[in-house]
């Protein structure tokens, strides 16, 4: 596959999976690592901090950023004729759908 046609499907599958990854995240608790902004410390997975509160944020991110450039770049391995049913559409829907379903998981943590 030339550079030319993998990099738009690369981009594309990338703008695709990286919301739906990072929703299932949040929901799940999945992050790489976490990080303890009162003591500084970095820890695999999830670790519970020695003292103050935990971040998870940034763990999700970077789950979400490796998942779905592991799948775009699955994608850009795909026979041309089915690559070209991914709709470039889809890189602007997906993400603006992420932002509803996040809104309504988060809306009961925020409005408690």
């Amino acid at each position: 596959m030339s550079l030319q046609r993998a990099l738009p499907v690369f981009v594309i599958s990338l703008a695709i999976a990286y919301p739906i990854i990072y929703v299932l995240a949040v929901e799940y608790n999945w992050a790489l690592f976490t990080y303890g902004p009162a003591t500084g410390q970095l820890g695999l997975l999830r670790t519970p901090a020695a003292v103050g509160p935990t971040m998870y944020w940034y763990g999700w991110i970077a789950t979400a950023a490796l998942g779905g450039a592991a799948l775009a770049a699955l994608a850009t391995l795909v026979p041309e004729g089915i690559s070209r049913r991914i709709r470039p559409e889809l890189a602007w829907i997906v993400p603006m759908i992420a932002v509803f379903v996040l809104c309504g998981l988060l809306r009961d943590y925020f409005l408690r």
